[in-house]
């Protein structure tokens, strides 16, 4: 159910019926020459649909601006600070509280936003212990990830523009996704780069992180599929846990 399109006369008892809500969060940054800004929007928003689907969750309207410090130099990069963006899911998490949800699920498509997200979600739970709040990335993926993927990671945690993004987009959203002019670019991050403040135009210059060249809609499909119903299982879990209390 796509909640920018309810009404108010009758959007109260759907609230109640529900109590479920799926509020995509992404970002606008460089994604190289082959995807656009707003990659980690569709793939946050289109997530959240397939989600919705299953569990009977509104989808809000997508946030679309997250913490891309790293690359807020790259053309076309808008950063907003993690604390702009605690605070505004915390003002919307109090929101759908007050009208009646409880279970608030953040759908996240940039890695970047998530120590935001969590500090939010911690500031929510101790205001409302019974408010039942998730903060989903992926979950549950490493081991189709590792199974499809052809190229070693650049880096442990990190995946950007590159073989495995590259598929989600193939995947979720592929009239968005050019690869005549995906590439392979496979840089050097140093170990400094965990442990210090390093904006990324330090070792790439093109903000892909891998061989894009070589992803395909069957291995986004392969991996998202296994998130997304890990993050169904989750949603179905908080929902049984309001029952129970």
């Amino acid at each position: 159910m796509i909640f920018q399109n309810e009404n108010s006369f009758e959007v109260k008892e759907k609230i109640l019926n529900s109590k479920v809500a799926i509020l995509p969060i992404g970002a606008v940054e460089a994604h190289g020459p082959h995807l656009p800004l707003g990659t980690d929007n569709y793939l946050a928003e289109r997530l959240s649909e397939r989600v919705a689907e299953k569990t009977g969750a509104f989808v809000l309207p997508t946030l679309p601006y997250g913490q891309v410090w790293s690359l807020k130099n790259f053309p076309g990069s808008i950063n907003i600070s993690n604390e702009s963006l605690i605070s505004f899911i915390v003002d919307i998490g109090v929101s759908l509280y007050e009208q009646g949800f409880r279970v608030f699920a953040m759908i996240n498509g940039h890695l970047g936003n998530a120590v935001a997200m969590k500090e939010a979600a911690r500031k929510l739970y101790s205001q409302y212990p019974n408010y039942k709040i998730l903060y989903l990335f992926y979950p549950g993926v490493k081991k189709a990830t590792d199974e499809v993927r052809e190229t070693v990671s650049s880096h442990t945690s990190y995946f950007h523009a590159c073989e495995i993004e590259t598929s989600y987009m193939l995947y979720l959203a592929e009239e968005y996704v050019d690869m005549s002019k995906a590439i392979s670019d496979v840089p050097n991050i140093p170990m400094s780069a965990d442990i210090t403040p390093t904006p990324w135009e330090e070792f790439t210059s093109s903000a892909v992180l891998g061989d894009a060249t070589l992803a395909t809609k069957e291995k986004g499909e392969k991996i998202i599929e296994v998130a997304i119903e890990n993050m169904i299982k989750l949603i179905e879990g908080a929902k049984d846990g309001l029952n129970k209390a």
